[in-house]
């Protein structure tokens, strides 16, 4: 599956892919707001699984390029949650990662609010959440500008990180099918 944008395409990974994705996984700047920076090995590993949930789900998060020179941006796109720790699993979130040249040019949101669309106009999805660690203000701003909300109530340590942990502190948001706006 393809979505357009004026500016971006989300599509499927492919080999071309690899090396970007790993690049913008090494970088500190990017992966400030995550336990650690990623190897080449771990990033290929991390598309191998992301590639997976495609063919399970028939979703997932996608490569995305801009479209004035296919230059690779990050990664964006919906997926299921349902690892049981999260304790708002099962559900679908919406994510990005971007590498830092693409940075505050509004490519996130953008490509967010197609994965968006797809999620609740194709896949009929009720609610799609997003969620980071606290100090993400960047992120959080994103979700701010895609129209989803925040409760307090709902905040989380993440289950995969050891509860003394800097990043551990999550904020959840929310958006429902009826308050998304295209």
């Amino acid at each position: 599956m393809i979505l357009v944008t004026p500016r971006l395409v989300l599509a499927p990974w492919t080999e071309q892919d690899l090396a970007p994705f790993a690049a913008l996984n090494a970088d500190p700047d990017v992966m400030r707001y995550f336990p650690k920076t990623m190897t080449a090995e771990e990033s290929d590993a991390l598309v191998g699984r992301l590639q997976g949930m495609w063919t399970e789900h028939g979703y997932g998060f996608s490569a995305v390029h801009r479209r004035e020179d296919d230059a690779f941006i990050g990664m964006v796109g919906i997926q299921k949650v349902l690892n049981p720790g999260f304790p708002f699993a099962p559900t679908v979130e919406v994510g990005w990662r971007l590498a830092k040249p693409f940075w505050r040019q509004g490519y996130a949101a953008e490509a967010a609010r197609a994965a968006l669309a797809h999620g609740f106009d194709v896949l009929d999805l009720p609610e799609i959440v997003a969620f980071t660690a606290v100090p993400n203000l960047p992120s959080q701003a994103v979700m701010n500008s895609l129209g989803m909300t925040r409760n307090p109530a709902d905040d989380f340590k993440h289950p995969l990180l050891p509860e003394d942990h800097p990043l551990s502190l999550h904020v959840l948001y929310r958006l429902k099918r009826e308050n998304f706006q295209r």
